[in-house]
């Protein structure tokens, strides 16, 4: 039997998967099938393609909001459709690693106390993750499962570029510093882009703009990352579909104590009520703010790609140049219209774009002469797991 690497992102709402063959270098070309479970909470949809894209399967399983009765329709189908597959590996995404971990782990249960600890800096992700990994735990007790964090990739900050001027109590003590978000796309990224744009442009200073309903952007040096604009939690940094991004925390001094606001709903505020959706009050989807006569979604969208411009400057600047621009994820691999935005708005670093180009989504936007170049690299955040889990196995073996 071929061995093979089940990858697993579980949120709220649903359980996105895919599933590679281990026995070699994960490659999308070697993609076996992916899909997920859509609805839970309410009708739970079931779909899933082969790697070439074909519709393997679109089943309603009724209504439920388990991971494990969900996960376990998931692994019989996988034994049935891929009977010939052995899984040697259970590989989740986790998006908060905390100080501890920068790389992908084996979980045990030391290993769990510890991301629990971390649930209130994740709250939208990290216990959803958790539910997925206990559910695997009693579903399939002998299957080894891997911890893939996305804030690993960014442990190779200097210690200034991830401090906060607290006292040394807090950052220390508590292990309240910035973190960063997204690594696994990051890693993906700084991966392929010597194979897309050349050995000297991977190895140069590249801002990364991962633009997507959540979105960040990280300053890379030769392949690591130097700062990235997400910190202690992923509220930071840029605006999002509905998270605020950058806010002065005076903002949540007066929300509290002049307009007496619980921290429980500061907080649902913060992560569910702003960003696009807040200040267009029309959508949180970026194509239908695009496609929307209405005046507010128009400032949203402004906003968007000014703070955008106002990260890419303080990247800059701790790169101390700028070599290469790549925008990835959702809005940054199919909007053109921001990244014709974003890519004026950086002139002033040498940025000249090609208009033709990023009108069809080319992989270089840049003109020719630019002395920036500029690309469009779609991100692979599935693929990078199964790598990391299959170099973790074969490390153990």
């Amino acid at each position: 039997m071929t061995a093979a690497i089940l990858v697993l992102n579980a949120g709220s709402s649903s359980i996105k998967f895919a599933l590679f063959p281990a026995a070699d270098e994960p490659a999308r070309a070697t993609l076996l099938c992916a899909g997920q479970c859509a609805g839970l909470g309410h009708h739970v949809r079931f779909t899933a393609r082969d790697g070439a894209g074909k519709a393997l399967l679109d089943r309603d399983l009724g209504v439920t909001g388990d991971h494990e009765a969900v996960l376990g329709e998931l692994l019989a189908w996988i034994g049935t459709a891929f009977a010939g597959h052995r899984l040697v590996a259970a590989a989740h995404r986790v998006v908060h690693g905390g100080p501890r971990y920068s790389q992908a782990v084996l979980i045990d249960a030391e290993v769990t106390a510890e991301l629990e600890k971390l649930v209130p800096l994740a709250p939208l992700h990290q216990p959803h993750h958790l539910a997925a990994i206990a559910a695997i735990a009693r579903l399939h007790p002998d299957l080894p499962q891997v911890a893939c964090f996305d804030t690993a990739f960014h442990h190779t900050q200097p210690a200034v570029a991830t401090a906060f001027a607290l006292p040394r109590a807090l950052t220390e003590g508590d292990g309240i510093r910035r973190y960063g978000f997204h690594g696994l796309s990051y890693a993906y990224i700084a991966g392929r882009l010597a194979e897309v744009a050349g050995p000297l442009v991977a190895a140069g200073r590249v801002v990364v703009a991962h633009l997507g309903s959540g979105a960040s952007m990280c300053a890379l040096q030769d392949g690591r990352s130097i700062a990235t604009t997400m910190g202690f939690t992923a509220l930071d940094g840029l605006p999002m579909s509905r998270r605020c991004g950058a806010i002065d925390p005076g903002v949540l001094l007066y929300l509290m104590q002049q307009k007496g606001m619980s921290a429980a709903a500061v907080s649902d505020l913060l992560y569910h009520d702003s960003g696009l959706y807040g200040v267009s009050g029309v959508s949180d989807d970026m194509q239908e703010l695009l496609a929307s006569d209405d005046p507010r979604a128009a400032r949203a969208i402004d906003l968007f790609v000014y703070r955008i411009g106002r990260e890419l400057g303080s990247l800059v600047a701790a790169l101390g140049g700028l070599d290469a621009l790549v925008f990835t994820a959702g809005i940054g691999e199919h909007a053109a219209e921001i990244r014709r935005r974003v890519c004026l708005g950086a002139g002033w670093l040498g940025l000249d774009l090609l208009p033709a180009a990023n009108a069809v989504g080319a992989t270089r936007i840049s003109a020719p002469g630019s002395r920036v170049s500029a690309w469009v690299i779609p991100t692979d955040e599935d693929l990078m797991i199964a790598r990391e889990a299959r170099a973790l196995l074969q490390r153990r073996s």
